[in-house]
């Protein structure tokens, strides 16, 4: 495929570089409204470079549109390549609130386009592994699943588009915990309650948070919990499954969130000593690479990709009956 990227920062930078290891496509323009950022990467990519989105999404030269900008462009941006007969993959979240989100989508299944989202943790190693082991029955079934996920920060964060609600459409819910609602969703499928708390501890983002937590259940009664934070001073990730017969831990991202490994132990069974197994990951993220795999086999086979856009707009809606829970003092029904 030939391929246009919008926004030239540091997923832009990411998604280009994926590009590069897959010999059957080809990146063919960079659109920034920075346009010595667009041609830093152009120069790089050997390709052409403009300050306007529209050329991308218009060109007849384009097959897929990969759109790596803030959240309040993605709906225009989604749109115009959609109506242009573009594929699409678009960086989570999908839109600034379920609205935007569902407009996408309906815009999408109208067409004769491929639409993903960009939720690169389902390919983490460690996270894919998992999911393949809950399906197998490795642990029985699954009672609860647990997530902590945070990072640092940086000086000056409350003054990037991530602290601006009109950009962003909120906080760390939508930042990083979109990726963990959407991984509740395929690991234990479609919830029937949300329960949201949100606090502004540090960066001077308010009404945004900078902390969420939130629970979840399901019909059958099965719970997830999640805490994001852009308070947690040293990175972590942590993502845990508890079923009837043994548990499993997927840990670390790796670079600054620590090797990445999946722990795993059974019940024991009578005196049986209790056992726990650990597999690291230590060759790197490989998870953007895996999930362009999947996108542009989805667009060959003319299928949904493992994260499509109803799987952006999910999220979102959950998000913000964590919202709506907080605001509220009461439990959501989804």
């Amino acid at each position: 495929m030939k391929i246009g990227i919008i926004g030239a920062g540091l997923q832009g930078k990411r998604r280009s570089n994926v590009i590069k290891q897959f010999k059957n496509d080809q990146l063919v323009i960079v659109a920034d409204s920075d346009i010595n950022l667009a041609k830093i990467l152009a120069e790089d990519m050997h390709c052409q470079a403009t300050d306007k989105w529209e050329d991308v999404t218009t060109s007849k030269d384009i097959d897929a549109v990969i759109i790596c900008t803030p959240t309040y462009l993605h709906l225009p941006m989604c749109i115009k390549a959609i109506e242009n007969d573009k594929h699409v993959l678009c960086e989570k979240p999908l839109g600034r609130n379920p609205d935007e989100a569902r407009i996408i989508v309906e815009s999408a299944q109208s067409s004769n386009v491929i639409l993903g989202a960009g939720f690169n943790h389902r390919f983490h190693p460690a996270i894919y592994k998992a999911h393949e082991m809950v399906n197998q029955g490795f642990i029985g079934g699954v009672n609860f699943i647990r997530c902590r996920y945070g990072h640092v920060g940086r000086e000056g964060y409350e003054k990037e588009w991530r602290g601006n609600i009109e950009m962003a459409g909120g906080g760390q819910l939508m930042d990083q915990g979109v990726h963990i609602i959407d991984l509740f969703r395929w690991f234990l499928g479609e919830f029937k309650e949300a329960t949201g708390f949100m606090s502004t501890y540090h960066w001077n983002i308010k009404p945004l948070e900078d902390n969420a937590f939130g629970l979840l259940r399901t019909n059958k009664g099965q719970i997830a919990s999640l805490h994001v934070s852009w308070t947690q001073w040293k990175n972590l990730f942590s993502f845990e499954i508890f079923g009837q017969e043994g548990y499993l831990i997927a840990e670390g991202l790796g670079g600054s969130y620590g090797t990445e490994k999946l722990i795993s132990g059974k019940r024991p069974i009578s005196n049986e000593p209790f056992k726990q197994e650990v597999i690291e990951f230590s060759s790197g993220d490989n998870s953007w690479n895996l999930e362009w795999q999947d996108f542009t086999e989805a667009i060959k086979n003319r299928r949904r990709p493992l994260a499509n856009g109803n799987d952006g707009l999910q999220a979102i809606k959950i998000a913000y009956s964590l919202y709506d829970s907080c605001i509220s003092g009461k439990v959501v029904q989804l």
